[in-house]
């Protein structure tokens, strides 16, 4: 029997569930201006972007990935986006389906300072997700180069962490710019090793 493939379903933005505590809102707006231009050009919607989902417990619809994204078409007034069924664990108890989550790495229960929580500190909705703004600095770090997109999730919040304990926050906060250059000098050193994208030291040798 082959595998099956993820079913697609039609999602109501406003009733996901997130599993983690954070965004970055400096990503979000960035996201909501991008789709704001693509608006304007006039797009299909059929080339909606799908996110992906698990069915949890009274099936209600857990988002896996793409917080940044539900957050932004949220704000701007979408309202529906297609959403591709990772897995169906509705039939599992609440203790139990958390439990699978955390052991299969589904969810990121570390706050706006970096500190470890539980998944009862989540949200239940993507409206009360939480401003980290080392999690901007991250994601404005990707995408001038500082590190390569990785199929790892929640990398980029591995990538603020080591931002946060090596970056001042007023920096971040006041600075951004000055912030962003520091970030890219970390990047390319072999402190970052370890970090998932790393492209190695600057010039070859650090």
């Amino acid at each position: 029997m082959g595998m099956q493939e993820p079913s697609l379903i039609s999602v109501v933005i406003a009733d996901l569930r997130p599993t983690q505590i954070t965004v970055g809102m400096r990503e979000v707006e960035e996201k909501r201006r991008r789709w704001r231009d693509r608006d304007k050009k006039g797009t299909d919607s059929s080339d909606m972007p799908t996110i992906p989902v698990i069915i949890g417990p009274k099936h209600r619809c857990y988002i896996l990935d793409h917080h940044h994204l539900a957050l932004a078409l949220h704000l701007e007034g979408v309202e529906h986006l297609m959403a591709s069924v990772v897995a169906d664990l509705s039939g599992l108890e609440r203790d139990a389906f958390w439990f699978v989550l955390a052991h299969k790495n589904w969810m990121h229960v570390y706050d706006a300072e970096g500190r470890l929580r539980t998944h009862r500190d989540i949200p239940k909705s993507i409206e009360g997700l939480v401003d980290d703004p080392y999690r901007s600095l991250a994601g404005a770090l990707r995408r001038m180069g500082g590190f390569a997109k990785d199929t790892t999730l929640y990398s980029e919040f591995l990538w603020a962490d080591f931002l946060r304990r090596n970056i001042k926050r007023k920096w971040v906060d006041d600075e951004f710019e000055r912030a962003l250059e520091r970030a890219l000098t970390l990047a390319k050193s072999r402190e970052a090793e370890y970090l998932p994208g790393w492209c190695g030291p600057a010039g070859g040798s650090e």
